[in-house]
């Protein structure tokens, strides 16, 4: 499989702005970025790539700053390439290190995490994988049952299983995704992750006491009620892929419906991660 690559190029001083092109690529299938010196690169695989779906969304934005890209075509062959020029590892929170396996253990670290990306998202560099990995941090998650939609890299799963969670579910509609899960998986010698390929209609008919869900705001606000039916009473949710304003408060609004309350959230760059429990 080929893949895509635009290289973003910004002339403006407001953060948010790349934010909002990350946000809105994501929403029609870009599922990997990099940020640049002068702006980012964001990757999808060919044949999900459409040109016409892109200038429309792009032309919202045209009227308010000014940004300029171009389309690069990378063969398969050389997407191993790309990545270990640009993968670097990351610590969260001084416990858990995220690295390639090329890169070197690092054995003082509490956790440690290896991950083939590939095309698949979610290595811990993006702020919303991150504040997941936060938060799980800060959750007893021993002996619980999880759900992980939208897993990319199984990397949330992963971390799950690593800090004492029984049974885990991790769910991507993109077979690279469901692919690289169950690499990774195997990477890090995890056996009770167990991966499918789908949407929320894939979602087994069981309880959860944990679900993450770091997707994109239009998606969880479609998947939210499929979640709520799964979740277990006083069970934990996360999620993540949106911002703070107006995201939140939509989020907010539409949790409600399911009986989902609000409990608090992070922020890094105007990215959000939010904890609700049911």
């Amino acid at each position: 499989m080929n893949y895509i690559e635009l290289v973003f190029t910004l002339i403006t001083e407001e953060d948010f702005h790349q934010d909002l092109l990350i946000s809105t690529l994501g929403e029609i299938g870009f599922d990997t970025f990099e940020e640049t010196d002068f702006g980012f690169k964001a990757y999808i695989a060919s044949v999900k790539f459409n040109q016409e779906e892109l200038d429309a969304k792009l032309s919202e934005y045209r009227s308010f700053f000014s940004f300029s890209y171009e389309v690069n075509l990378i063969p398969q062959k050389n997407w191993n390439e790309v990545w270990e020029s640009n993968f670097s590892p990351i610590e969260i929170k001084d416990q858990v290190y995220v690295r390639a396996n090329f890169h070197p253990e690092k054995p003082t670290f509490k956790y440690e995490i290896v991950i083939d990306p590939k095309m698949a998202f979610g290595t811990g560099h993006h702020q919303t994988t991150a504040m997941i990995m936060e938060y799980l941090l800060e959750t007893d998650v021993t002996d619980k049952k999880i759900l992980d939609m939208g897993c990319g890299t199984g990397i949330l799963a992963i971390l799950a299983s690593k800090l004492g969670a029984k049974d885990l579910v991790a769910i991507d509609h993109d077979e690279v995704c469901f692919d690289s899960t169950i690499e990774n998986s195997q990477l890090n010698h995890i056996k009770n992750i167990k991966a499918l390929c789908g949407s929320k209609e894939a979602i087994p008919n069981d309880q959860y006491d944990v679900i993450l869900a770091n997707i994109n705001r239009n998606i969880l606000i479609d998947q939210m009620e499929s979640y709520a039916k799964v979740l277990k009473t006083d069970g934990l949710i996360f999620f993540s892929g949106f911002y703070e304003d107006p995201d939140l408060e939509i989020m907010n609004e539409e949790a409600r419906k399911y009986g989902l309350k609000y409990i608090n959230h992070k922020k890094k760059d105007n990215w959000v991660a939010a904890k609700f429990v049911k």
